[in-house]
């Protein structure tokens, strides 16, 4: 009997603490799914606001450039200041960031550029004739593999709408005879006014951000993993000690009844709970049970 009695009350534990673990399981899983993807997508804004920072400096130095330095600098055929085009002046000031910064990088792409070092490389090229096609196509972001990590990349085009630039990139023959000299009659010609010639790209490493927001789950997960082993230890105790334990004492109470035995003393009906409820539904049957055996002795 007492086997049995602990089997019920082993099974009552068994299934609450199934259904206990299934729920925190449930839980864990909702909300570390939910936590890892907010995580990487503050990770990836924030690499995209970096981004958005440098692209705005570089214009910025850009427009420097073009309204301070090249008034400067007056025409002179014999003589070509590299430092009065804008793209050089912004392409020299970023690189001085990557000496500090190493997986930093912004570049003019073009794919038909003066500088050589300007030209589009395979994936570069791709994005600048996804702007060719829609020119009113305003930014492109997104993710690729560097040898060093995962890189985010902001791009935007870069199109003709001053036609004084043309001035330079029409014909090598109506170029400036020293910036021929530089950069030679093959390279940076047969630009057209408002066409899309290439694109202002910045590309900033997202292995940081995503190794902080992966530190950050972690170490959420784990704190939310501690709680949950807390509460579980925590309810099974309070199950033990306001349920299983009355129950298991009201068991073996019966059992010791149904052989005979009434010297079994009642039980504490303080509170209002299921619990003292059943105690005092057991405490009238018991004393039912023994006024029955005595009317069934006195006949």
């Amino acid at each position: 009997r007492n086997r049995i009695t602990k089997g019920a009350t082993m099974g009552l534990r068994l299934k609450f603490n199934l259904v206990l673990l299934l729920v925190f399981a449930l839980g864990l899983g909702v909300t570390g799914y939910i936590s890892y993807d907010l995580l990487h997508k503050n990770a990836r804004e924030e690499v995209l606001r970096s981004a958005g920072v440098m692209m705005e400096a570089a214009l910025s130095m850009r427009g420097y450039t073009i309204g301070q330095v090249r008034p400067l600098l007056p025409y002179d055929e014999e003589k070509f200041h590299p430092q009065s085009v804008p793209a050089y002046a912004a392409t020299e000031i970023m690189s001085q960031l990557r000496k500090k910064y190493a997986d930093y990088s912004y570049k003019e792409a073009a794919l038909n550029p003066t500088n050589p070092r300007n030209r589009a490389v395979d994936w570069e090229s791709d994005i600048v004739n996804v702007f060719r096609g829609d020119p009113d196509r305003g930014e492109i972001s997104g993710l690729r593999d560097t040898p060093t990590g995962r890189s985010l990349y902001l791009a935007r085009p870069f199109q003709i709408k001053d036609k004084a630039c043309l001035s330079c990139h029409t014909t090598a023959a109506e170029a400036p005879p020293a910036m021929v000299r530089i950069y030679g009659p093959n390279n940076g010609y047969g630009w057209k006014h408002m066409e899309v010639i290439g694109a202002q790209i910045v590309s900033v490493p997202m292995s940081l951000p995503i190794e902080n927001a992966n530190r950050a789950f972690y170490t959420f997960m784990i704190s939310l993993s501690t709680v949950f082993v807390a509460l579980f230890i925590i309810l099974n105790l309070m199950m033990s000690l306001l349920i299983v334990r009355p129950i298991t004492k009201m068991s073996e109470a019966a059992n010791e009844i149904s052989t005979g035995n009434l010297e079994i003393p009642e039980f504490s009906e303080k509170g209002g709970d299921e619990v003292a409820l059943l105690s005092k539904s057991f405490n009238r049957m018991r004393r039912s049970l023994e006024k029955a055996i005595e009317l069934i002795d006195k006949k």
